[in-house]
C-alpha cells in the first residue's frame, strides 16, 4: 500500500483504533460500550428492539446480530438486566443464560421503536465515519496513467481525451464531459471508475443525535473478501467494499441529494452522492433532470470546492459529512444551456468528446466487429462512410456497435450466423436511420441476408 499521507491518531482522536493483517488495515472491535463511541442509550435500545420480537434469547444470540464484541454484549445485556429490561430465564446446556423480555422492557422497546425503526447491526458515531473517509483517502493507492490507459482501452478516445480524464480521477477533482450525443461520455464516466484503486471501509450505519443514517447498499457497494471475517479483532460495524460507482440521470433532482427520511421506518437512508464516497459519482445525461441545471449545480459547489456537504434532519439539526469521491458531469447539451462561467471555474477538468473522425469510426467499427468473431470488408466500409456523405450525417462513436447488433437481429431472424455484407447492413442502416429524404437510390437494395 502506498501512504500518501500518514495521520498522527493524536491528530483525529475519532479515528478507531486500527489494527494491521499484512498489508490491510482494519477498525478494531471495541471491547466496552465506551471504546463504541456510540451516544449514551444507542445500544441498549438497538438491543431491546432486537429481542422485542423473540420469546428468549442468548446474549451470544443478541452478539450476532449486533455484530459486537462478547465483552460489549455481555454489558449491554448487564445494562438492560439492571434497568429490569430484560430478565434471566434459565441456562443453556453448555452453561449460558437465557433472558426473556420483562413486560417493562416491552413498553421500553415499543417507545424506541417510535423514535427509530431501524433494527441491524449496530452503528458506528457520524465522527468515527469522518475520520476514517479522511484516513483512508490518505493512504488511498495513486491512479497512474497505466491504471487509465487500461480502464479505457477499449473505447477509441485521442490521447489528450484520456489524458484530461486521467487527470480528473487521479487528482480527485471533477470532470466536466460534453459534446454530441453517441460518442462516449458515458462509457467513459463508467469505465473509468475502473483505474481507482484500492477498497474502502464503509459502516452498516452512522449514528447522529440519536437517528439512524443506514449507508450500505447492496445495490451499491459490492463487498470484497478479506480473510478476516473470523478474526475477533475485526469490528464488524464496518464493511469492506470496492471503490463504488454510483449514476444517476433524469431521475436526479434536489430532494434526491439530501438525506432519505422514511417515516414509517423512522430512520434515514443515505442519498446517493454519499454512498459514492470513495469512489465515482456520474451524473450522466445532465440537463434532462426535472430540475433546473443552475439549480443542480449550485447544489454541487460546496460540496466540490470543500470536499463535504451538509444535511439537515427531520428536527432540524444540521450536520456535516466529509465527501471525497470523483464527480462526473456528463451532457449533450450545449454549455451555455446548463451552466455559467462561474461554475465552469469551480471544475477541476473539462473534457469534450466530439464527432469521431471517419479514420476513428472505422476503427471502432472493426474492433466491435472483431469482439464478434466476424471481418468486414474494407468496401463495405467505404460504402457505409459514403452513406453518411450522402445523407449528410454526423458521425457517432456508437453507430458502430448498433448498427452491427441489428445486423445481428437480421441474421438471427433468418437463421443465418452473423455475417457483415453490403446487404445486412443496408437493412441494418434502414432499420436503425429510416429513410433519409436526401438518401440516393442505394444499389444493396434487395433481399437480406444472401
Amino acid at each position: 500500500m502506498e501512504v500518501n499521507e500518514q495521520i498522527d491518531p493524536a491528530r483525529d482522536p475519532h479515528l478507531p483504533p486500527m489494527g494491521q493483517f499484512g498489508d490491510l488495515y482494519f477498525p478494531q472491535v471495541p471491547q466496552s460500550m465506551a471504546e463504541a463511541r456510540l451516544d449514551d442509550g444507542i445500544l441498549a435500545d438497538l438491543a431491546i428492539k432486537f429481542v422485542y420480537t423473540m420469546n428468549r434469547f442468548t446474549p451470544s444470540w443478541l452478539g450476532e446480530r449486533l455484530v459486537v464484541s462478547p465483552a460489549v454484549t455481555a454489558e449491554v445485556v448487564n445494562q438492560l438486566a439492571m434497568d429490569g429490561l430484560i430478565e434471566e430465564t434459565m441456562a443453556t446446556s453448555m452453561g449460558q443464560a437465557v433472558y426473556r423480555i420483562s413486560d417493562r422492557g416491552r413498553r421500553h422497546a415499543e417507545r424506541a421503536i417510535e423514535v427509530c425503526g431501524y433494527v441491524g447491526p449496530a452503528p458506528v458515531s457520524l465522527e468515527a465515519y469522518s475520520a476514517m473517509v479522511r484516513w483512508e483517502f490518505a493512504h488511498t493507492s495513486r491512479v497512474t496513467a497505466e491504471h487509465v490507459s487500461e480502464a479505457l482501452a477499449d473505447m477509441v478516445l485521442t490521447p489528450r481525451a484520456v489524458e484530461i480524464a486521467g487527470l480528473a480521477v487521479s487528482s480527485g477533482r471533477s470532470l466536466f464531459v460534453h459534446g454530441p450525443s453517441g460518442n462516449g461520455k458515458s462509457s467513459l464516466g463508467r469505465k473509468i471508475h475502473s483505474a481507482l484503486q484500492g477498497d474502502y471501509w464503509i459502516p452498516y450505519c452512522i449514528s447522529v443525535r440519536g437517528s439512524v443514517i443506514r449507508f450500505f447498499d447492496e445495490q451499491v457497494h459490492e463487498r470484497v473478501p478479506f480473510g478476516l471475517e473470523g478474526v475477533a479483532e475485526f469490528d464488524q460495524r464496518w464493511v469492506r467494499v470496492r471503490r463504488p460507482l454510483v449514476v444517476v440521470g433524469g431521475e436526479l433532482t434536489l430532494e434526491y441529494l439530501d438525506l432519505v427520511y422514511s417515516a414509517s421506518l423512522r430512520y434515514y437512508e443515505a442519498p446517493p452522492h454519499l454512498k459514492a464516497n470513495g469512489g465515482l459519482f456520474l451524473v450522466d445525461d445532465f440537463g434532462r433532470e426535472r430540475v433546473s441545471p443552475h439549480q443542480l449545480l449550485n447544489r454541487f459547489i460546496t460540496p466540490m470546492e470543500h470536499h463535504f456537504d451538509y444535511f439537515t434532519l427531520v428536527t432540524g439539526q444540521k450536520i456535516q459529512v466529509p465527501l471525497r469521491h470523483v464527480l462526473i458531469i456528463a451532457t449533450n447539451l450545449s454549455l451555455e444551456a446548463v451552466t455559467d462561467p462561474a461554475f465552469l471555474r469551480r471544475m477541476g477538468y473539462r473534457l469534450l468528446l466530439d464527432a469521431p473522425t471517419p479514420e476513428q469510426y472505422l476503427k471502432i467499427f472493426r474492433d466491435y466487429a472483431q469482439k464478434q468473431g466476424v471481418s468486414v470488408p474494407d468496401e463495405v466500409l467505404e460504402e457505409l462512410l459514403k452513406r453518411y456523405r450522402l445523407q449528410n450525417r454526423e458521425l457517432r462513436a456508437c453507430e458502430p456497435r448498433d448498427l452491427i447488433e441489428r445486423a445481428r437481429d437480421i441474421c438471427r431472424f433468418h437463421g443465418k450466423s452473423l455475417k457483415l455484407n453490403a446487404k445486412v447492413l443496408d437493412l441494418a442502416w434502414r432499420g436503425y436511420f429510416g429513410s433519409a429524404p436526401t438518401a440516393e437510390k442505394h444499389p444493396v437494395d434487395g433481399p437480406a441476408p444472401s
